[in-house]
């Protein structure tokens, strides 16, 4: 249906790019739902013609009755994909690199298309990346995992794990986000980048499987109250080491995972050993994990103390700050998207919170002058993506969206003016300010700061 709406929308409308980012989100939004519903049976006939595929759009308006070829022939043998792609009409929904962010590919951000995703679950070939140093597909009949004190007291038997012997263990599953500490980074001092894909598809939520971290260390015999930290470390060239306070680990929700989504992890996202560490920056989940030490104290590795730091009004650098605050961001109708038709939309988005379930989100298409509250799409779970939709009824007047979430805590989002004067607008990370998207009356939808 997307292709119907590009093709149909005047050249004046939209930019080459801008006609790249739409088809990317071919299905944020639903331009005309209600309208196409109450059209003449012939309109009807044409959009369900359209509907399936490019081809038979480009050969005008057909009638129903007349079958298309996939109605009456024989189809692909079972089993001709030994491992199932998604449709050759949905190749256009990738997640891409923006251009110039980083001097290298391997030191990069791949962002998630978070305006073409529907419920919660983000496919893992869609999952956000972000690399210091390039990914690999590690063997894991010779991946090891270590555990070790920094001396031995805090850890009366180091051990060391295969694959296998982790796999024999009891394990969980648990859905949870993940989302880069530098998400919407580029946002601090105003309007940057085009789209929801680049303002927040550092974000990525998925059903993770492995042991929890608490159950290796209990097998080590670590000495629970003395043990205040441990340090990640990953088998990647850059040396990525993350200190992680006790308490997350003895909550149970920390874990040494290899699974995701019912599938081994995918080589970008850590195959064949991860950790996770719900609703604390990406970057605290070590990729390719090999060792855990336990200690006493904060290990400020480099990018603890130097990286991933906030930089405060008073020229201070704020460190271990590492749990993603209330954040919520409104997907469909988003920036890059246009709308086609007025009448009815569905405004749809993501919340989320690093303390756990989100409570409440209102949306607002004025600016933030009057609110209303969202559905909440269930399942609604602790440190995860929760969906929310909203009715919106467009008289083809300029509108501005936002959304702005409400966790369990009572913590509440916070709009840009009120996060500078506490943050000043040179930071980087942990920017989780409500996000404004202006709807012009031509039907485009760009990025602004309200």
């Amino acid at each position: 249906m997307l292709n119907r709406f590009i093709q149909r929308a005047p050249e004046h409308f939209l930019s080459r790019e801008q006609i790249h980012e739409v088809r990317a989100g071919r299905r944020g939004f639903l331009a005309g739902a209600f309208a196409a519903a109450a059209a003449s049976a012939s309109a009807l006939a044409a959009g369900q013609a359209s509907a399936q595929g490019a081809a038979s759009a480009a050969e005008g308006d057909a009638n129903i009755l007349n079958l298309p070829p996939h109605s009456k022939g024989l189809g692909q043998p079972v089993a001709a994909r030994g491992y199932g792609l998604p449709s050759e009409w949905e190749k256009n929904l990738q997640r891409r690199e923006s251009p110039g962010l980083t001097r290298i590919g391997q030191a990069s951000v791949s962002f998630c298309p978070l305006q073409g995703l529907f419920g919660i679950i983000t496919p893992s070939g869609l999952h956000f990346e972000r690399h210091h140093q390039g990914w690999w597909d590690i063997d894991p009949s010779k991946h090891r995992l270590m555990l070790n004190g920094s001396d031995e007291t805090l850890l009366k038997r180091p051990m060391v794990f295969g694959m296998d012997e982790l796999m024999r263990l009891p394990n969980v599953s648990r859905m949870h986000f993940i989302e880069c500490g530098a998400n919407t980074g580029m946002e601090w001092g105003n309007a940057a980048v085009p789209t929801v894909q680049y303002t927040h598809g550092m974000l990525s939520c998925s059903e993770f499987t492995g042991v929890p971290l608490r159950t290796l260390l209990e097998l080590c015999g670590a000495d629970f109250k003395r043990a205040k930290f441990i340090l990640a470390e990953g088998a990647d060239g850059s040396g990525m080491t993350r200190t992680i306070p006790m308490s997350l680990v003895m909550s149970g929700e920390v874990l040494v995972a290899y699974g995701q989504n019912g599938e081994m992890l995918r080589p970008e996202n850590g195959y064949p050993l991860r950790l996770v560490v719900p609703g604390v920056q990406g970057v605290s989940w070590v990729k390719y994990l090999r060792r855990i030490e336990v200690g006493d104290m904060p290990y400020g590795t480099k990018d603890e103390s130097i990286h991933y730091v906030d930089l405060m009004p008073d020229g201070l650098h704020r460190q271990y700050t590492s749990v993603q605050e209330v954040k919520s961001v409104v997907t469909s109708p988003s920036g890059g998207q246009v709308l086609l038709q007025k009448g009815f939309h569905n405004l749809t988005g993501l919340a989320w919170s690093g303390r756990g379930k989100i409570r409440r989100v209102d949306v607002s298409t004025d600016g933030g002058k009057n609110w209303t509250q969202a559905r909440l799409e269930g399942p609604v779970l602790a440190k995860c993506l929760t969906r929310f939709n909203a009715d919106f009824v467009w008289d083809g007047k300029p509108a501005i969206f936002q959304s702005r979430a409400v966790d369990e805590t009572g913590q509440i989002q916070p709009t840009y003016s009120e996060l500078r004067k506490v943050r000043a607008s040179r930071s980087i990370y942990h920017n989780n300010a409500i996000q404004s998207w202006s709807l012009e009356e031509n039907g485009e939808v760009k990025n602004v700061q309200v």
